[in-house]
């Protein structure tokens, strides 16, 4: 009797076999990793997704009181609470999409070893879970920016914060390239894990998040928005509060590298994907 396959398992011939059509097939598959993402973490904790406000708010105010009353860092004569809310909360989201998806193979091993489908669908819906959070902690920024924009604030609004769309969108792409970078690096370095939220909280000393970048030398400057996550942040703050410098070269740079590092992730874990049962 002849069988008709609606799907056949092939191994990689390539590093450049992507398949990137198969994970689109399975993006129900993709849905359902989300809503179990977003249930299960905070699913015994007594306050609940009350958690995506709290995280970034307590955050805020300790940078407000820490960097702006004692070590009297400017903030361009913005409020220094809504001036730190705007560079933490896209911060926070960035650092989770890093840190969620770089554990992907390790936390999802027991799935892997029993069942097929594209391993690329869990650190995706991971980032998705990410954005729906970010939504929530944005939602929360916005409150705050028509409060302080009521009392008279000096925030100029500007054409600039359409485009917060893509700065959500790029850094999600980045994210998720970093993750899978370190996702599949821990699975035979499980050093990595010990480092990757240490390295996070660095990398942020290196972005304009605790600091204006009008307080930079034009030198300093430059240097620092090589850095791909300085632009985005410098962009949504200054579309938003209208502080700041921003530079479309450099946003265009950030791009570039995003997308380099996100084929670079996806090559790396197509590779990993074919072994990692032995290593984990």
């Amino acid at each position: 009797m002849n069988k008709q396959w609606t799907a056949v398992i092939r191994p990689r011939n390539s590093l450049l076999d992507l398949r990137l059509k198969e994970v689109w097939r399975y993006r129900d598959l993709v849905r359902l990793f989300v809503v179990r993402d977003f249930k299960t973490k905070y699913k015994q904790t007594v306050l609940g997704p009350l958690w995506f406000i709290i995280q970034p708010l307590f955050t805020t105010v300790i940078y407000n009181f820490v960097f702006g009353n004692i070590a009297g860092l400017s903030t361009d004569g913005m409020p220094g609470f809504l001036f730190y809310m705007a560079g933490n909360v896209p911060w926070l989201y960035f650092s989770t999409c890093i840190t969620n998806t770089s554990n992907t193979f390790v936390s999802n091993a027991a799935v892997f070893g029993k069942v097929y489908f594209p391993r690329l669908t869990t650190p995706i819906a991971t980032t998705i879970t990410a954005i729906i959070n970010f939504v929530i902690q944005f939602a929360m920024f916005l409150i705050f920016w028509v409060y302080f924009f009521i009392n008279g604030a000096a925030i100029h609004i500007n054409w600039v914060a359409a485009l917060t769309p893509a700065f959500i969108i790029q850094m999600a792409i980045l994210g998720l390239g970093f993750g899978i970078i370190i996702s599949s690096l821990t699975t035979k370095y499980r050093d990595l894990q010990v480092l990757v939220s240490f390295g996070i909280s660095l990398w942020m000393y290196a972005t304009p998040v605790i600091f204006a970048s009008s307080s930079l030398s034009d030198k300093t400057f430059n240097l620092l928005m090589l850095n791909p996550m300085s632009p985005i942040i410098e962009m949504m703050r200054y579309g938003w509060l209208g502080t700041g410098r921003i530079s479309f070269i450099f946003w265009g740079i950030s791009w570039i590298t995003t997308f380099f590092v996100l084929f670079i992730g996806i090559i790396m874990f197509n590779k990993v994907e074919k072994t990692f049962m032995d290593t984990v």
